[in-house]
């Protein structure tokens, strides 16, 4: 196998209503339903990226066709020199433990990515909250692409900023919520009953994350209908009977023909990846 960018290895295209103005719509149109099974390798922490993709939002999103969206932030804005920044936030957005999301939320969640270099970004001399409960960021240089580095995946808001939780604990605003885990194994998570983001994304009724180390039997497992998408997989006994990307000569990943796999999927990781539970499908 060729060497493909593993990162963008789950990135998709979004639900057919945000790419209609691109005009790369897909053949069906998103439906509510079914539990989508994906087995995936034990190496990158492909499991944790997809589990914490599906249960936490980041405070905005680029989408598929380039547009950044917002996500918890409802809107944001700077100053002429793009080093003082100001985010709304959306109101009344619980975290699945029922507590609501607040500002000071948002601002110790990006303390702790600060603290563990997990936040690519340079210079931030201060995180506050104004008088309105809005989240400010002062830059200690410009920085007009604030906004894009804020969208990337591993950027998630927790409550009271416990963004390193463990699988079993991960207490996000995200569509999916934990249902049972097992780190380095397994995770199942179910649609939450009502979410900000109700007819754009979330179509499935639940997630299972299936770490199989060996791409053979991976193969297998999709072969003989056991999981609905395998990653990284063999391509023996493949050929004909599933759908491929990027081909079938270079299998990254590989679905059976009831899921919906986009029209188009993004190579721009680490910010578009992993979404895979908001925004497949099964048709």
């Amino acid at each position: 196998m060729k060497r493909l960018d593993r990162r963008a290895l789950f990135a998709s295209g979004a639900a057919a209503a945000l790419l209609a103005a691109t005009g790369a719509g897909l053949a069906q149109t998103p439906r509510r339903g079914g539990t989508l099974r994906i087995a995936i390798p034990r190496e990158d922490a492909f499991l944790a990226r997809l589990a914490r993709a599906a249960v936490y939002d980041q405070l905005t999103e680029v989408a598929p066709d380039g547009v950044l969206r917002a996500e918890l932030a409802s809107a944001w804005r700077s100053d002429e020199t793009a080093r003082h920044w100001k985010l709304n936030l959306r109101t009344d957005i619980p975290f699945h433990d029922g507590r609501m999301m607040t500002g000071a939320d948002v601002i110790a969640s990006l303390e702790a990515h600060l603290k563990s270099c997990a936040l690519r970004l340079e210079g931030v001399k201060n995180l506050d909250l104004s008088s309105d409960g809005a989240v400010v960021i002062d830059l200690a240089e410009s920085n007009p692409h604030l906004p894009y580095r804020l969208a990337d995946t591993g950027l998630v808001i927790a409550p009271d900023g416990a963004v390193d939780a463990v699988l079993g604990d991960l207490n996000g605003t995200g569509l999916y919520q934990v249902d049972r885990a097992q780190e380095d194994r397994h995770f199942r998570a179910r649609r939450v009953a009502r979410n900000y983001r109700d007819e754009v994304a979330g179509w499935l009724d639940a997630l299972d994350l299936i770490v199989i180390p060996d791409a053979q039997v991976r193969a297998e497992a999709l072969r003989d209908g056991f999981v609905d998408v395998a990653a990284l997989p063999t391509a023996e006994g493949l050929q004909g009977r599933f759908q491929f990307y990027p081909s079938d000569q270079e299998i990254a990943l590989a679905a059976a023909e009831h899921v919906a796999l986009p029209s188009r999927i993004s190579s721009r990781a680490p910010l578009d990846d992993h979404r895979i539970a908001e925004r497949w499908w099964m048709v």
